[in-house]
C-alpha cells in the first residue's frame, strides 16, 4: 500500500499512530560522550585507607507523578556518611558540578591530596567539566569498569536503602521530593544507626573515628576499625 491510502483507511477508521520523541537526555548523553574514562584506581578497597580518602559518587531516577527526579550523591565509603548532594528536576550535567562544589565547600579542609573520587562511565563523568573540576579541586579520578556496578557496591547500595525507606510516590511537585530527600539525608546521616558503623549514625562514626570518644554509654565500646595511612607526596 502507498503512504496515500495508509493515511486514507486511518482516517476512515478513527486510528491514530503516536509518534515517539526522540529522547533528550540521550541526545545530551552522545554530546557529553568523549573517551576520558579513567583508570579503575580504587579496586574495590572501599574502607582500606580511612575516611575521606575514598569518595564515591552516582545519579539515581526518582519517580514521581509520571515524571522524574535525579540525584547526585557523594559518599564516603569508610564512614558511609553522605557528605554532599544535589537533588534536581533535570538531567542536565550542572547538577553533578553542583554537587563537587558542596563537596569542597563543605568538606574540602578535610580532604587529602590523594583523596579519590569514584564514579561510573556515565557521561556526566566523562564530561570536560567534570574533568576539570576534578582537577581545580585537587581530587583524583577513578572509574568503575565498563558495566560493573559492583565497583561501585556501596554506593550502589545506598541508593537502594534509601528507595526502600522514602516515599515518593505520593507528591505532586518538584518541591515535595525535594523535602523528603532533604529530610531523609539528614536522618541517615544523624540518626540512622548502622551495626557496621560501631552501631552509630555515619556522622557520629566519623567524630568517633577522629577523636576516639565513643559517644554511647556501653560497657563494651567497638574498637576503631584500622587502615591504612596513605602517604600524600
Amino acid at each position: 500500500m502507498n503512504v496515500k491510502k495508509i493515511r486514507r483507511l486511518m482516517d476512515k477508521y478513527g486510528l491514530s499512530c503516536p509518534i515517539r520523541k526522540a529522547n533528550p537526555y540521550r541526545r545530551m548523553a552522545k554530546a557529553l560522550r568523549t573517551s576520558n574514562v579513567a583508570d579503575n584506581l580504587l579496586k574495590r578497597a572501599f574502607r582500606k585507607y580511612g575516611p575521606r580518602m575514598v569518595l564515591l559518587t552516582d545519579i539515581t531516577y526518582l519517580p514521581y507523578n509520571g515524571i522524574f527526579a535525579y540525584l547526585s550523591t557523594v559518599l564516603d565509603a569508610f564512614t558511609k556518611q553522605v557528605l554532599a548532594y544535589v537533588t534536581s528536576p533535570s538531567l542536565e550535567v550542572d547538577f553533578v558540578l553542583e554537587t563537587v562544589d558542596i563537596l569542597i565547600r563543605d568538606h574540602g579542609a578535610e580532604l587529602r591530596t590523594r583523596t579519590l573520587l569514584h564514579s561510573d562511565q556515565g557521561c556526566h563523568y566523562t564530561s570536560y567539566s567534570y574533568i576539570d573540576i576534578l582537577k581545580d579541586s585537587s581530587l583524583r579520578q577513578s572509574m568503575s569498569r565498563k558495566g560493573n556496578c559492583w565497583d561501585n557496591a556501596p554506593q550502589e547500595s545506598f541508593f537502594g536503602h534509601m528507595k526502600d525507606e522514602i516515599e515518593i510516590s505520593g507528591c505532586q511537585t518538584f518541591d515535595e521530593v525535594k523535602a523528603v530527600i532533604d529530610d531523609w539525608m539528614d536522618y541517615y546521616n544523624n540518626e540512622r544507626y548502622q551495626w557496621q558503623l560501631a552501631r552509630l549514625a555515619p556522622n557520629e562514626y566519623y567524630q568517633y573515628i577522629m577523636t576516639g570518644e565513643y559517644p554511647l554509654p556501653v560497657e563494651n565500646i567497638p574498637p576503631i576499625p584500622e587502615y591504612e595511612e596513605p602517604n600524600d607526596n
